[in-house]
């Protein structure tokens, strides 16, 4: 009967039109994502992707995500990075409670390696607006009770909303690793990680090499990132209690789609879409100037400063440690002190615009202002300089450094205050 046909026919279109204007961002248990089937999954709001993909010389295929409206493919995480499936065979799916990648012969190339007991209700895995990828309770829609969440398995790239750093309560440390080669997602040379200590701060590393620093958090900003003014469309915010200590931005505007990544040429960048252009647009990459971002570029108590040659200098009241090699421009054996300290009678050199040194031998009190600092730190014949914690209202807080002084710079204006301790007869 051809009526019966034809309205099945428009129930099935309807369906289909229906599945393409609705687009789907979730895999329930007793479905699976084919590399075969190209099918996606897209977040509400169509900005993210999730799928299959190869790189363009390459014969494996990836599970990741990526922007579904930039013209120029983006990816933005990747599941299995450091074990690709060799052919176009593979499936993702949801197995007791894990999401699993399976390649051609059925074995799990990644998992969320989940060891939990049996679960009431069936999990489904989920591709949230914010390009979150999380496995949940089908029940459950709380993002506190995420069994797991992509965004606790960075690649190279950090989005709005993303942490970045430590969290107590599950020990995880996440960190940006950088792609092997614009073509090759897999684990690469750099690393952009924080170093959890007294006043944490994030480094950018390859192997056992610190590259760059980017100063601890003073309120607004890195104190090594000068650049990072407030823009109007986005927030950034540090955390620092007993549960984290965690960098996060979040966009003010959502038509602005910004990230923060890890180059394969060992810069920390932040890009920023431009539709009409159609590219990104590079709002900075570190270390900026390679001479004076670089880590250690000086050598103790001596700082950087790109508008005065030789770049590397003594601090007022130290002398190069090595007359010789200073003159061969050989920075890193620092500066040392003309004087001995005393204990007794030492005072301080301020230095403006400053990058405050590296923070491993430094404490932090938050309840004290730069007075109280300033006795604290002549109070402890160890302490070597003092500066604010936080540059917000005119400055609170209190860090202190003892031992040496490291890593240092100069900058034109942004950076802070640094109280330098010096013995009486150099102050003069």
């Amino acid at each position: 009967d051809n009526s019966y046909t034809l309205s099945f026919l428009l129930v099935f279109v309807v369906m289909i039109l229906f599945r393409h204007a609705f687009s789907i961002n979730t895999l329930s248990s007793t479905e699976s994502l084919k590399i075969s089937s190209n099918r996606t999954l897209v977040s509400p709001g169509d900005v993210f992707e999730l799928g299959f993909f190869r790189t363009t010389s390459s014969s494996r295929w990836y599970l990741g995500i990526w922007y579904k409206k930039v013209s120029d493919r983006t990816y933005v995480w990747v599941a299995n990075r450091d074990n690709p499936i060799s052919n176009s065979i593979g499936s993702l799916k949801i197995s007791g409670n894990n999401l699993v990648l399976l390649d051609h012969s059925n074995k799990s190339v990644w998992s969320t390696n989940l060891t939990r007991g049996n679960e009431r209700s069936p999990v489904v895995a989920e591709l949230l607006a914010n390009g979150n990828f999380v496995m949940r309770d089908s029940n459950n829609n709380d993002a506190s009770a995420f069994l797991w969440q992509s965004f606790d398995y960075p690649t190279d790239t950090l989005l709005p909303e993303m942490k970045l750093g430590y969290d107590h309560k599950t020990g995880l440390n996440r960190f940006l690793t950088s792609w092997r080669s614009s073509d090759d997602p897999s684990s690469g040379d750099f690393l952009y990680k924080l170093e959890t200590r007294r006043f944490p701060e994030f480094y950018l590393s390859s192997g056992i090499f610190l590259l760059y620093r980017n100063g601890p958090w003073n309120g607004i900003r890195f104190n090594g990132i000068p650049d990072d003014q407030k823009l109007s469309y986005m927030v950034s915010n540090f955390t620092e209690n007993s549960e984290e200590v965690a960098y996060t931005f979040r966009m003010t505007n959502n038509s602005i789609y910004s990230r923060l990544t890890v180059s394969v040429l060992g810069y920390f960048e932040r890009q920023t879409w431009n539709p009409t252009l159609g590219m990104w647009n590079m709002f900075w990459a570190f270390p900026l100037d390679s001479q004076c971002d670089a880590y250690r570029a000086c050598g103790p108590y001596s700082y950087c400063d790109v508008n005065t040659s030789p770049i590397c200098n003594c601090i007022q009241g130290f002398s190069p440690s090595n007359v010789e090699q200073w003159d061969q421009r050989s920075w890193a054996g620092g500066c040392i002190r003309r004087t001995r300290l005393s204990c007794s009678g030492d005072g301080f050199t301020r230095l403006k615009n400053m990058k405050l040194p590296e923070t491993t031998m430094a404490t932090v009190d938050r309840s004290i202002g730069v007075k109280e600092c300033e006795k604290r730190c002549l109070s402890d014949c160890n302490c070597t300089a003092f500066s604010n914690a936080d540059i917000r209202n005119g400055g609170t807080g209190c860090v202190i450094w003892t031992g040496r002084l490291d890593d240092m710079r100069n900058y034109v204006a942004d950076g802070q205050d640094l109280y330098v301790r010096r013995a009486a007869a150099d102050l003069v």
